[in-house]
């Protein structure tokens, strides 16, 4: 049981980073000379989806990434015409509009509670020209990350993250805050982003995560 859920959540996944792929060139249509800022990559990859721009963009030389870790030698031989920096996303170590896009997928419910997310979201906003962010909806009835339907919903942020350890689920208690669309529309504003544009991305029916995008 355990193992088909795990099989249908990499399809969903999969499935959602392919046509959130196809969503950022119809939204941002970056061009060939623009740069691009990817906050929050996995120096090591784990499934088929992970650095899913890096995998697909035909221009990498143009692609800078951050990551927390300062060993970038596994994303280096992937990826050797992207360039690498070792900086907390709260805290990017670039000058203001030093890219024409900032990026950044499904990191902001990793960063932590609200006021990291804040300042996650005024360094994208600070840094580049234009935003691409994405980030599960906290209400959609399954935890995308631990596949548990409605528990995160209906019992406090403490009784999940017990449920969580007594499941053998412990890693998540501190990695995941994720966010209903008030929320985020609420921390996008504290944020000083005014113009954006927020699309619910479906699955059967139900809001799954969200797409935000905006300009300067």
């Amino acid at each position: 049981m355990k193992s088909a859920l795990r099989h249908f959540a990499n399809a969903v996944s999969g499935k959602s980073r392919e046509q959130k792929w196809h969503q950022f060139l119809a939204l941002m249509r970056p061009q060939p000379d623009e740069t691009i800022l990817d906050i929050g990559v996995n120096t090591t990859e784990y499934t088929d989806v992970d650095n899913y721009l890096e995998k697909r963009y035909p221009y990498p030389e143009k692609i800078s990434v951050v990551g927390v870790s300062e060993d970038f030698t596994e994303f280096n031989k992937r990826y050797p015409a992207v360039r690498t920096f070792s900086s907390d996303g709260r805290n990017l170590c670039f000058e203001n509009d030093s890219f024409d896009i900032s990026y950044s997928n499904a990191v902001i419910e990793h960063v932590g509670p609200q006021p990291d997310q804040q300042r996650f979201l005024e360094e994208m906003l600070r840094v580049g020209k234009r935003g691409y962010l994405t980030t599960p909806n906290r209400l959609f009835p399954i935890e995308t990350h631990t596949s548990i339907p409605l528990l995160h919903i209906v019992l406090t942020r403490r009784a999940f993250d017990a449920f969580l350890r007594l499941i053998g689920k412990g890693w998540a208690t501190d990695y995941i805050f994720l966010l209903s669309e008030r929320e985020l529309r609420s921390l996008l504003k504290s944020a000083g982003i005014r113009n954006y544009q927020l699309v619910r991305n479906r699955f059967l029916g139900l809001p799954m995560t969200f797409t935000v995008t905006w300009h300067k």
